[in-house]
């Protein structure tokens, strides 16, 4: 199967932590992408919850310039 490179930015402090991760499961960061990425397709979704946290709702924002005001 051919082969093809992604770039993408990722924070430092994120990518040593996954690296020391990856390497305590013996797999390099690049087989974690993948395996991140055929789940993806194997079940269509986000293979995890992806929320926006409720401190950042718009009437909580408004409640806080509100108080710093």
């Amino acid at each position: 199967m051919a082969q093809t490179l992604i770039n993408f930015r990722i924070d430092e402090t994120t990518k040593k932590q996954m690296e020391q991760i990856c390497n305590e499961l013996g797999i390099t960061m690049s087989t974690a992408f993948n395996i991140f990425a055929k789940k993806i397709i194997r079940e269509k979704r986000i293979p995890f919850d992806v929320s926006i946290d409720p401190f950042y709702s718009e009437s909580n924002m408004k409640a806080i310039d509100e108080s710093i005001k």
